[in-house]
């Protein structure tokens, strides 16, 4: 992790180095995916089977691809019943914050005979990925699921790859019964989006596909996207922290730390206005590194996306962390909450120094399903919209209408589109 001055070189440079990280910029395995969606696309089932004998080396078939009652039941067996508590203590928290976005269709009606409103519909059919094998989280169905299931997704299904011995992992089963899956299926990667969108003879054809993956699966779900909706096409897991000289630098070292664990390309970024912060929260990560489990992966990480900027004052820092505009935003600042008003871009924004970023992964209720890239300035976070529709209501009487249809008719004409205005019109020439 180095040290650098903020200024507009630096800042520059850093914005481009972490957009190599995107999806977007890996346009080398878009043939392979490509060639794996037609395929399933066109061959279904068949596809499906012999990709996950590829890819994950298990035979899976129409006989035992759907997750039965008792490989769930036997789920339940092999996960330690504090962790099921724990479970639904998030599940509680995340139900919770989740309703409080749901929203109602609603109807105006006026004295001149106008009715306008809005239907609000859930999505039918929703298809759930879920990561396997060595990136296994139960946290993240519950987050994917349960929004879908409050809009009142009335199919979830969830795909997720299974282990070598044909098994989907014991805590992501357990989670995604809590969170009230409707079925499960054993397949990932590239094959698992083209079955969601294009459906096969054993899973069925959804209407929107959520839920995080590797490279290959967020560029299929780009390539499904039209045939289908997405939640977003998510880019490696990363931290900003916005800090001055009050903050403590243990906690800011071991918050960084939390995501550079995730992968090699995750980023973590510490903006400053005091030196001495940074020097202090250097020694502090080095400390951690020797204790860490996964401090090999921590290590690639820093060195490949790991900042420590100081900034000339905290205007500059606030301006800086907007550019950057990061996934998860922690402000660890003598005024938290007056800094947090002039934040524009980030996926979630902790305050004060007792709101890590892990509360948000796991218990406090917010989706920690965000915004990665940069994108932040145009995407939010996953919620209760993502899973419905919204359709216009328009009715007008007689009377209404007549009231305005010759500007109707004035405008259809402007536009050349004569037909418009004949629709308009006839109803009212004899």
């Amino acid at each position: 992790m180095r040290i650098i001055e903020l200024n507009e070189s630096s800042r520059k440079k850093i914005l481009e180095n972490l957009l190599k990280r995107s999806p977007h910029q890996y346009e080398t395995y878009n043939e392979t995916v490509a060639q794996i969606i037609n395929d399933v696309r066109s061959n279904g089932d068949e596809a499906l089977f012999l990709y996950t004998k590829k890819f994950d080396k298990v035979d899976i078939n129409a006989d035992n691809i759907k997750v039965t009652d008792e490989e769930t039941e036997y789920a339940y067996k092999q996960v330690d019943p504090k962790l099921i508590d724990i479970i639904r203590k998030a599940k509680a928290n995340i139900e919770e914050f989740h309703i409080k976005q749901k929203q109602n269709s609603w109807i105006d009606a006026s004295k001149e005979g106008i009715i306008l409103g809005q239907k609000i519909t859930p999505i039918e059919k929703v298809g759930v990925y879920v990561p396997g094998g060595k990136a296994a989280y139960p946290s993240t169905v519950l987050m994917d699921i349960i929004p879908a299931k409050v809009a009142g997704v009335k199919r979830i299904v969830m795909v997720t790859p299974p282990d070598k011995d044909g098994r989907v992992n014991p805590g992501t089963l357990v989670a995604a019964k809590e969170a009230g899956v409707t079925e499960i299926y054993k397949v990932g990667g590239a094959q698992a989006i083209a079955a969601l969108a294009f459906g096969t003879e054993s899973i069925p054809k959804v209407d929107k596909i959520v839920g995080p993956g590797n490279i290959y699966v967020a560029l299929a779900k780009k390539a499904v996207y039209g045939y289908v909706s997405i939640d977003s096409i998510a880019g490696p897991s990363e931290i900003l922290v916005l800090a001055d000289e009050t903050a403590n630098p243990r906690y800011v070292a071991a918050d960084l730390l939390s995501q550079a664990e995730h992968d090699e390309l995750a980023s973590s970024i510490l903006i400053t206005t005091s030196r001495n912060l940074a020097d202090k929260v250097l020694e502090e990560i080095e400390n951690f590194l020797k204790t860490l489990s996964r401090s090999d992966i921590i290590k690639k990480s820093l060195a490949n996306y790991g900042y420590i900027l100081i900034a000339k004052n905290m205007n500059e820092a606030i301006e800086a962390t907007n550019e950057i505009a990061s996934e998860h935003l922690e402000i660890m600042t003598k005024d938290p909450y007056s800094d947090m008003t002039k934040i524009k871009n980030a996926g979630a924004i902790f305050i004060g120094e007792y709101s890590c970023e892990p509360l948000g992964d796991y218990m406090a209720g917010p989706n920690h399903t965000l915004p990665t890239n940069g994108t932040a300035r145009f995407f939010s976070p996953l919620s209760v919209d993502d899973f419905v529709k919204k359709s216009s209501i328009i009715s007008y009487n007689k009377d209404a209408l007549e009231k305005i249809y010759k500007d109707i008719e004035t405008f259809a004409l402007s536009e050349g589109l004569s037909a418009h205005a004949n629709s308009v019109s006839v109803r009212f020439n004899n």
